[in-house]
This record gives C-alpha cells, sequence and structure tokens, in this order.
C-alpha cells in the first residue's frame, strides 16, 4: 500500500526548501511548514488579485494607443511603453509579496515566468517607478466590464494569455511488458518488479506496481496504478485515483468524480466511455490529460502533460520512468533469441502485423508480448497505446519510434539522415 504521508513529508520540504529563499525569520517557514503538514489553514496566496491588478492597469495600454506602443522599451520608449513597464514591475512587487504563501502554486509560476519573459520583451528595467493601485471603487456608469483576470485553474488559457503562445506538452506511456515510452521518446521495455514511480513532481504523483507474467519469468506486467493529484489551492483537493486489474473504477478513492468543493474543482474530473476498461482523467488546472486502460489482464498508462508541470521537480525526485526512462539495470531485450516463448515469433508477428503495419517500436512490443505470453489480446494493447500517442503527441512525425535494443530514440527522419549520409561516405570512398 503506497504511503501517502511519505509523499506528502517530501513535498512540504521541497516547498519549505523553497520558501527560506524568500524568509527571513525561520520561525515562519517552520510555522508555514507545519500549517501544510496539519492541513488546518489554506494557504493565503494572492496571485489572483495580482493578476486582475495587472490587468487593470493595462485596459488603457492595451485598448488605446499607437500599435507600437507597447513595443517600445522602458529606457526610452513613449508613454505607452513606460506605462507597461509601470504596469509589469507593479506586477512583480505584487509576486514577490506573496511568494511566501503560493511557492506550490501553478499560477503563480507561470505569472512570475510571464513577467520576466515581457520585461525582456518590452525592453523594461527592473528599477523604476510602479503604476498606481487601481481604483476599487464601483464602476464609472456606462463603462463595459474589462476583460476577466486568467482562470488559475484553467492551464492552457492562462499560459496562452501570459506567453502569448500555446504551451508545450510532453507524452509519456506505459503498456504491456511493461514498455515505457518516455518524455524523451526513449522506448525500453522492463523487467521492474515491485512499486515504481512513472511520475513524481510538484504537482502530480504516479506509481506503477508490476508482477511477473509467470512464476520465475524475467517480464512483468502492470498490475496496479496509484495516482495522486496533489493539493492546488484555489482549484483543487488532494485526489487519490487507485486502479488494479479487474478493478477499473470511474471515481476517486473517496468516491468523488471531480476535485473537491473549491472553486476550480471541475478542472479535475473521471470520465468512461467503457466502464471497467477504460478510463481518463482530465486536470486542466495543470493541462494533464490521463487514460488508464485494462487489456490482456494488465494496466496501461498515457499521459500528455504540460511541460512545465513535467519538468517541476527536485533532485531527489531522480527516479522516473517517465523523464528518465527503465534503469539500465531493469532493461530486457525484445530481440533475444533463447528468451522462452509461448508461440512461434512467426506467428506472433502475423498477429501484431494486422493492427500495426508500421513495423516501429509499438509492433516490436507487440511481437514481445504475444509470443512470451501466447496471448492475441496484447495486439489491442499495443495499438491502443499507439493510438493514444497519435492523439497526445503535438508532433506527428514522432509518433513511430525505430528504436535500437537499448532505447536509444530512432525517428525515420534520422534513419533516413543516417542512411543518405552513409550513402555519400560510400560514394567518396569509391571516387
Amino acid at each position: 500500500m503506497f504511503d501517502l504521508w511519505k509523499h506528502q513529508i517530501s513535498f512540504s520540504s521541497h516547498l519549505q526548501d523553497r520558501l527560506s529563499k524568500f524568509t527571513s525569520p525561520p520561525t515562519l517557514s517552520t510555522l508555514t511548514l507545519l500549517l501544510l503538514l496539519c492541513g488546518h489553514a489554506h494557504s493565503q496566496c494572492k496571485i489572483l488579485r495580482c493578476n486582475a491588478e495587472y490587468v487593470s492597469s493595462t485596459l488603457s495600454l492595451r485598448g488605446g494607443g499607437s500599435p507600437g506602443a507597447l513595443r517600445g522599451g522602458g529606457r526610452g520608449g513613449g508613454v505607452g511603453s513606460s506605462g507597461f513597464c509601470r504596469a509589469l514591475r507593479s506586477y512583480a512587487l505584487c509576486t514577490r509579496r506573496t511568494a511566501r504563501t503560493c511557492r506550490g502554486d501553478l499560477a503563480f509560476h507561470s505569472a512570475v515566468h510571464g513577467i520576466e519573459d515581457l520585461m525582456i520583451q518590452h525592453n523594461c528595467s527592473r528599477q523604476g517607478p510602479t503604476a498606481p493601485p487601481p481604483p476599487r471603487g464601483p464602476a464609472l456608469p456606462g463603462a463595459g466590464p474589462g476583460p476577466p483576470a486568467p482562470d488559475p485553474c484553467d492551464y492552457e488559457g492562462r499560459f496562452s494569455r501570459l506567453h502569448g503562445r500555446p504551451p508545450g506538452f510532453l507524452h509519456c506511456a506505459s503498456f504491456g511488458d511493461p514498455h515505457v515510452r518516455s518524455f524523451h521518446h526513449h522506448f525500453h521495455t522492463c523487467r521492474v518488479q515491485g512499486a515504481w514511480p512513472l511520475l513524481d513532481n510538484d504537482f502530480l504523483f504516479v506509481q506503477a506496481t508490476s508482477s511477473p507474467v509467470a512464476s520465475g519469468a524475467n517480464a512483468t506486467t502492470t498490475r496496479k496504478l496509484t495516482i495522486i493529484f496533489k493539493n492546488m489551492q484555489e482549484c483543487i483537493d488532494q485526489k487519490v485515483y487507485q486502479a488494479e486489474v479487474d478493478n477499473l473504477p470511474a471515481a476517486f478513492e473517496d468516491g468523488s468524480i471531480n476535485g473537491g468543493v473549491r472553486p476550480g474543482g471541475s478542472s479535475l474530473s473521471i470520465q468512461t466511455a467503457n466502464p471497467g476498461s477504460h478510463v481518463e482523467i482530465r486536470a486542466a488546472y495543470i493541462g494533464t490529460t490521463i487514460i488508464i486502460r485494462q487489456t490482456a489482464g494488465q494496466l496501461s498508462f498515457s499521459i500528455k502533460v504540460a511541460e512545465d508541470v513535467a519538468r517541476a521537480f527536485s533532485a531527489e525526485q531522480d527516479l522516473q520512468l517517465c523523464v528518465g526512462g527503465c534503469p539500465p539495470s531493469q532493461r530486457l531485450s525484445r530481440l533475444e533469441r533463447n528468451r522462452r516463448r509461448a508461440i512461434t515469433v512467426d506467428t506472433a508477428r502475423q498477429l501484431c502485423k494486422e493492427g500495426l503495419p508500421v513495423e516501429d517500436a509499438y509492433f516490436q512490443s507487440c511481437v514481445f508480448d504475444v509470443s512470451i505470453s501466447g496471448d492475441p489480446n496484447f495486439t489491442v494493447t499495443a495499438q491502443a497505446a499507439l493510438e493514444d500517442a497519435r492523439a497526445f503527441l503535438p508532433d506527428l512525425e514522432k509518433l513511430h519510434l525505430f528504436p535500437s535494443d537499448a532505447g536509444a530514440p530512432l525517428s525515420p527522419a534520422t534513419f533516413l539522415t543516417s542512411f543518405l549520409s552513409g550513402l555519400f561516405v560510400l560514394w567518396f570512398c569509391i571516387q
């Protein structure tokens, strides 16, 4: 059984390290840590107020003036540019004032990075006048409402508004024997037994528990998945999802199907189109979608996650199969000829070829699983993993991987380049 308390302590320790950079009295940092652990108080993060004040102070700059007004620099630009830089300095000051209580808040981190980007983009100096505080009184008669502040529980919308572009996403999957496709497009077949973390960052923890497919076999399959969506202030309460073979619930452990009673609780939800075999969890507040499937007596995991979220971890959280792939000592060769097989490789190839015409890593994994287990249902497992990748990968040129047996990524474009380079070298040598 996974130890929730251990990971709460790990996450809170990380927060305390980050808080120490902004807090002078050590007693305040200690008190904050204790409040987080005990759960008797909610953090008073004021990032929403900072966002709203920034939007309010730049309304006139965005709505009027010449198109070039916002492109000028803070050191020598016109009135519009200097006003924009004043608003950015005020925005930065507001985030610094609430830093103590926002260190675990994704909206806060997005705002800080967005301010840095905008100050560089508009050539603003860090020192200088700030914008006056926005009026707190009622709106003037006839004045229409301004644009709403970014929703802290809509990651994609907030990121696009702060950065002027859509966010980047990463994809990871674990299926079959298990085979792991990492964020960096490495593809490994693993012998991992027991509990191993697929993800372990500041917002999400995913643990897979595997056991041998048969007594004495090196090959294993995932029999249990534990997913923890960590507490995020305005958006969700901490939620735990657990699935086991023959028990794929369409609800969190506490029986809920969303993130709780907080204002952004609906930004986390569970859906199922095929109860007992396919569950989809959407976490809009961190730009994440997870698909869990059960096929051939094993569980498959597939995720699309925002880059910022996937990379939000410390050095202590270094063991993540989605980040580094399987450790070298835990990798299996898919091409080993003397492995004990339930059916011949040729038969397995014929079965897999029907649904996987491209002989890529998914096809190789299918042949491996079907020949070892003798179960044709593993063809469906590999096909579903490929379809998830097709839906989740923003760059479809990286859909089909043709890895070496050691797991190095090799895309079709890389293969073609290597082949043409080899022909060129051969031509050069015979001249």
